[in-house]
């Protein structure tokens, strides 16, 4: 490397790339911290994660055109969320005034657009080892190394759930409509519309109890599909696997400071970006938004700086801390609130969530605002 980097990001995932082009546009040189390419014949497992991305975070790629096509980014012009009785919840775009609610994006596409992106930007070395930089942000994801090497603490609390994820083809359209159900068990169901607006597939994203995973796990694929379709009250038609199958641990979590000096190294600082900074639960589908909002405001916070502050500067970054731990705190006590009321088995329980679920639906400017907030755009 022939010049000094201003930054070095470890982590070349989709935030941690989406921060490298959006500081190398201002004219910052970075490095990009990504693991080395697997062996031969070592190639991972196929990813079959997909994202729900709000308007702003689709605002944000589509300016670094990385965007993906229309087939990897399908458009939801409708959510409906289904409690574990009679009570229901619906979202509409129209409703809202905007053409989507949000965008269900395929991961591998996204990520494609942005290395190649990354490929042919200036200011941005590929390196496969951390080199020392003034500001160091770390893009890593919640099992991050060189958080734990910082003396960062990272405050977990396991839900009693995993995800598990796959990938279906469905015997009806999706219609451009994400839905979920909340069921008596505690689970959560989530089908989300995949491959385009006359797609038949969906990404499924299921939040089952913890003893269930291995059974589930152990199922064939009809007998995996069929349980989904159960759980999906049909409305599909007949469903059948087109991935494999994928399971994590399901937490919510955050690291207790997001900015800090690099320890041994005077004049140098650290950032948390990302899962490497907190996690929640997926039942709002808001972690990447809450990643790629950690990394707008860190581009703006670097860019908006006096010129006589380096990226190095504490003062500059609790900029950066205070405004996204305030934006995760409120997303994360959200979804974990609902994930609480909807995991416990009482009938009173049971009984104050659906009256809630329907007096919410009738609400008005309260259910607008609720929408704007998850798109974004307040």
């Amino acid at each position: 490397m022939a010049v000094s980097p201003d930054i070095c990001i470890r982590g070349a995932g989709i935030v941690g790339r989406s921060l490298a082009l959006l500081l190398a546009r201002q004219r910052l040189h970075v490095a990009l911290v990504a693991p080395p390419a697997p062996a031969e014949g070592g190639a991972p497992a196929p990813d079959v994660r997909a994202y729900a991305l709000n308007p702003a975070a689709q605002g944000m790629l589509q300016q670094l055109r990385c965007w993906p096509d229309a087939r990897a980014a399908t458009p939801v012009l409708a959510m409906q969320v289904w409690g574990d009785r009679d009570a229901s919840v619906q979202f509409r775009a129209q409703a809202q005034g905007v053409p989507a609610l949000n965008w269900i994006v395929d991961v591998p596409a996204l990520e494609h657009q942005l290395a190649e992106a990354v490929r042919y930007q200036g200011g941005i070395d590929v390196l496969t080892a951390p080199v020392a930089a003034p500001l160091t942000v770390v893009c890593e994801g919640r099992a991050s190394r060189t958080r734990a090497e910082l003396g960062v603490e990272f405050e977990v609390t396991h839900y009693p759930q995993h995800a598990i994820a796959t990938r279906l083809d469905c015997e009806r359209p999706h219609g451009q409509v994400a839905r979920q159900w909340f069921t008596p068990e505690g689970e959560i169901l989530a089908l989300l519309p995949l491959d385009g607006p006359q797609g038949h597939q969906v990404a499924v994203v299921w939040s089952v109890r913890r003893e269930r995973v291995a059974e589930l796990l152990a199922l064939d694929e009809a007998g995996f599909a069929g349980q989904l379709f159960a759980a999906s009250q049909g409305q599909l038609g007949a469903l059948q696997l087109i991935s494999p199958r994928a399971s994590w641990p399901l937490m919510r979590a955050a690291a207790t400071h997001w900015v800090g000096r690099m320890p041994g190294r005077p004049g140098q600082s650290f950032a948390l970006a990302g899962d490497a900074a907190h996690a929640m639960h997926p039942l709002a589908g808001q972690g990447l938004n809450v990643g790629l909002g950690d990394v707008a405001e860190l581009a703006r916070v670097l860019g908006a700086r006096e010129a006589w502050r380096t990226p190095a500067d504490l003062k500059l970054l609790r900029r950066y801390e205070r405004a996204r731990k305030g934006d995760w705190l409120r997303m994360s006590l959200a979804t974990d609130g609902l994930q609480q009321l909807f995991g416990r088995p009482e009938p009173a329980a049971a009984s104050l969530r659906n009256w809630g679920m329907a007096l919410f639906d009738a609400s008005g400017p309260i259910k607008s605002r609720v929408a704007r907030l998850a798109m974004g755009t307040e």
